[in-house]
């Protein structure tokens, strides 16, 4: 008896046992030879009527609730997100810590005695400036911000007064820059800051809020290049496809505060910048053209890219001149500035995409970021994008032809050999996995392409962007079997429109057919906007409004889990 009541619990043991090595198994698959080590023949008769899967396949088995919502509504979703993690007053709580009579920023304490001064300059540093008043009004002796033209009453009107300075504060607002564009007000605001640079002692700090748009918010060009001769030159840049390193490289060896210019009038005093960047890798020296960074500038490297755009033969002879006898810009002796000035970014790009894809998970999508950097013609990136495609949603292998192009178009979109690699292995992972069950895919991407203007219409470069991938899809799938694409500018416009991108699918190119729209002639104009606006009475345009931030652009792409060629 005893023997028989011990082998029932032996026999009820090693069942226990097996279902516990079993369900291991199941979520950490072992190698073959020591599954039969471990159990041996009969385990391995158990595991023959099951299929191990990896852990990735079960967990995206679950179905949030919002997987409900439609591609169009998840896709702006994760764009809207993207949006919320770079916030102006957000990136500054995130990085500032006031204790008591001192402040804690980028790793370093300062000592506050009604010492604290205050500038800025860009789309975005009203709310930064309102959240720094709030931390540390008591100690705020005086302050300057030039900010765009009629942003305050745009803001009011877009209930998002708690991101506006006190009226009557210590904080001087003052606007300019209509159109983006320097103009006389911007120049009368960037004086002011000069001044009050100036006026500091070594007992006092200055906080510097720079961001977005702050390059064409603090013009002041070195004499005798005027206003209207800088702008000239820079409005042809831009519209020959310059991009926004060249430009600021070309504004910075024309001013007298950019290149570390403000940092040299507020020497002696400690200087700290908080930096919400909006230039690719977020190089100090070119965000708002490095107004606190110690810079050099060669007349060969200007001259070299007003010769790229084929610009030299019409610049002012003031601009030659001013150039020309710069054989090196020290805008600042490196020994009288040590341990003066610390530069801080506090938000960027890929803090966007971050946001972004925990959102995308949220949603129901595997995540994949591409890059931060994505730059070049749009004509070259939505190339990439449809080749991308191939890999996330293709029902067959893509030919190794295919990945050898991807790789050969890194250099023009400005995305790392390796980046491209890792982004095509995860599409492709993530594709043969389908059949498993496994969530859709969200490739996420940041940057800032551009535009050659050939035509005079309105629009951008994120809604020329939808377009272009829109006919890279023709002949797929439309949503929710097929792809969808959104192309954002974070700072919630898109050229001068009120649409700061636009959404579109494989149904584009069918869909403005139908609606006797031609693409074609829409693109050689440059007239993107008037087209979504006509398309579909404008439903694939992404109108945020008012975002307060500028961080680039966000590209998101939602691939299904399933996919079929219907060409």
């Amino acid at each position: 008896m005893y023997f028989t009541c011990a082998n029932v619990s032996l026999k009820r043991l090693l069942f226990v046992c097996n279902m516990i090595l079993f369900l291991l198994i199941l979520i950490f698959p072992p190698p073959r030879r020591l599954l039969l080590r471990l159990s041996g023949l009969s385990m391995a008769r158990v595991l023959s009527l099951f299929r191990p899967q990896p852990v990735l396949a079960l967990v995206s088995r679950y179905k949030p609730a919002s997987c409900n919502m439609s591609m169009d509504s998840r896709v702006r979703e994760v764009f809207a997100a993207a949006v919320e993690a770079v916030q102006p007053d957000a990136v500054v709580r995130q990085s500032v810590e006031r204790k008591d009579d001192s402040v804690a920023i980028g790793g370093r304490r300062f000592t506050l005695k009604h010492n604290l001064h205050l500038v800025g300059f860009g789309k975005a540093v009203l709310g930064m400036a309102a959240e720094v008043e709030r931390m540390m009004g008591d100690h705020l002796v005086d302050g300057v911000i030039s900010v765009p033209h009629g942003i305050q009453q745009t803001m009011r009107q877009h209930g998002k007064s708690h991101l506006l300075p006190k009226e009557n504060g210590q904080i001087e607002v003052m606007e300019g820059a209509k159109h983006n564009l320097p103009d006389e007000d911007a120049l009368r605001a960037a004086e002011k800051i000069k001044q009050l640079a100036k006026r500091l002692t070594e007992k006092d700090l200055l906080l510097v809020l720079i961001s977005g748009g702050g390059s064409a918010l603090l013009p002041a060009p070195l004499p005798p290049v005027s206003l209207q001769e800088k702008l000239d030159v820079t409005r042809r840049l831009a519209a020959a496809g310059a991009t926004i390193q060249e430009l600021n490289t070309v504004r910075r060896a024309l001013s007298v505060l950019k290149g570390g210019g403000l940092a040299k009038y507020a020497h002696p005093a400690q200087v700290v910048a908080l930096i919400l960047s909006d230039v690719i890798g977020d190089p100090l020296d070119l965000i708002a053209s490095g107004p606190t960074v110690r810079s050099e500038v060669w007349p060969e490297e200007i001259l070299s890219i007003l010769e790229r755009y084929k610009l030299l033969h019409c610049i002012p002879t003031s601009v030659k001149d001013v150039i020309q006898r710069q054989s090196r810009k020290d805008n600042v002796d490196e020994s009288d500035t040590a341990g003066h000035v610390q530069n801080v970014v506090i938000g960027s790009n890929s803090t966007a995409l971050e946001r972004a894809r925990l959102r995308a998970r949220e949603l129901g999508f595997h995540p994949v970021v591409l890059s931060p950097g994505v730059c070049g013609d749009v004509r070259s990136v939505s190339k990439l994008y449809g080749l991308l495609t191939l890999f996330a949603c293709s029902p067959e292998e893509p030919p190794a032809e295919v990945a050898a192009e991807v790789l050969a178009l890194g250099p023009e979109v400005g995305v790392a050999s390796w980046d491209l690699c890792r982004t095509m292995r995860e599409l492709g992972e993530r594709r043969r996995a389908a059949a498993g069950g496994l969530a859709a895919t969200c490739l996420l991407a940041g940057g800032e392409p551009t535009v050659e203007l050939t035509g005079k219409g309105r629009g951008g470069r994120n809604q020329e962007l939808a377009l272009r991938v829109g006919l890279e899809w023709r002949g797929l799938e439309l949503p929710p079997n097929g792809p969808i694409f959104l192309s954002g500018g974070t700072d919630g416009q898109d050229g001068p429109t009120e649409a700061a991108g636009a959404v579109t699918d494989a149904g584009l190119y069918a869909e403005a057919q139908a609606q006797g729209l031609d693409i074609e002639k829409f693109l050689i104009n440059n007239d993107s906007y008037t087209f979504f606006s006509s398309l579909s009475s404008g439903k694939h345009l992404l109108v945020p409004g008012l975002t307060c931030t500028n961080v680039m652009d966000v590209h998101v792409l939602l691939f299904p889990s399933t996919f079929s060629n219907k060409g």
